[in-house]
């Protein structure tokens, strides 16, 4: 069994924020996957490549590392260097998107994410934590909540929507990229079959956080 806490989610389902508070509490790393498909898109942007025919030797020019940065907390370094926000933008979270479609792309990932965590406790939030980079993760959760809480919750977040764009707007946006990740043939976006499923819709960060590490402790106590 893999000493991994899977939180698999949508995007906008508060996974990231709720992922991250659990590493604190409990004072073990966390891993955004998520960043790793934004970092090859960002990386294949900024060199003028076609996301949809990036290749194996392209990939194999790039350094993906987790570091502690100087909060204390893990982020991921591209080529020797943070990203920080240039991750987080509209144009580099479709084309992450895009290329999470790409087998290619998949396969060249999965070791860096299993390679990170070793035999350390990690929280691993993503999209296939719990279905295909841990199947065996000693927890698994599926983060998720009303697509119109998710909307809000993309508004409200900097860089993470385009200036001026509406809750209309964001809501076809964020509906777009579940089918886009639901339907890929290559590892689709959904709970694992023993997940356990977290509405955080009406939800407070703490109670999110709380559910999740109640379940913990009880599913511990009943080994």
């Amino acid at each position: 069994m893999s000493n991994c806490i899977a939180i698999d989610g949508p995007a906008a389902s508060g996974k990231s924020t709720i992922a991250k508070r659990i590493a604190e509490k409990l004072n073990i790393a966390y891993i955004n996957t998520g960043s790793l498909y934004r970092a090859v898109a960002l990386a294949a942007l900024r060199a003028g490549r076609d996301l949809a025919s990036i290749d194996r030797g392209f990939l194999d020019t790039l350094q993906l590392e987790y570091a502690k940065d100087a909060a204390g907390g893990y982020e991921l370094k591209l080529n020797g260097a943070f990203p920080g926000p240039a991750l987080r933008t509209p144009e580099v979270a479709a084309g992450a998107s895009l290329v999470a479609t790409r087998p290619i792309v998949r396969d060249y990932l999965l070791d860096v994410q299993r390679g990170f965590a070793g035999e350390r406790m990690v929280v691993m939030e993503g999209r296939d934590i719990g279905t295909v980079i841990f199947p065996d993760a000693a927890f698994k959760f599926f983060v998720t909540a009303t697509p119109e809480e998710r909307a809000r919750r993309r508004l409200a977040q900097d860089g993470e929507a385009a200036d001026g764009a509406t809750l209309a707007e964001v809501a076809r946006e964020i509906a777009a990229r579940d089918k886009q990740d639901s339907e890929r043939s290559v590892a689709p976006l959904k709970p694992a079959a023993d997940a356990a499923v977290i509405d955080t819709t009406g939800l407070s960060i703490d109670e999110a956080v709380d559910t999740i590490i109640g379940r913990m402790t009880r599913q511990q106590e009943e080994k």
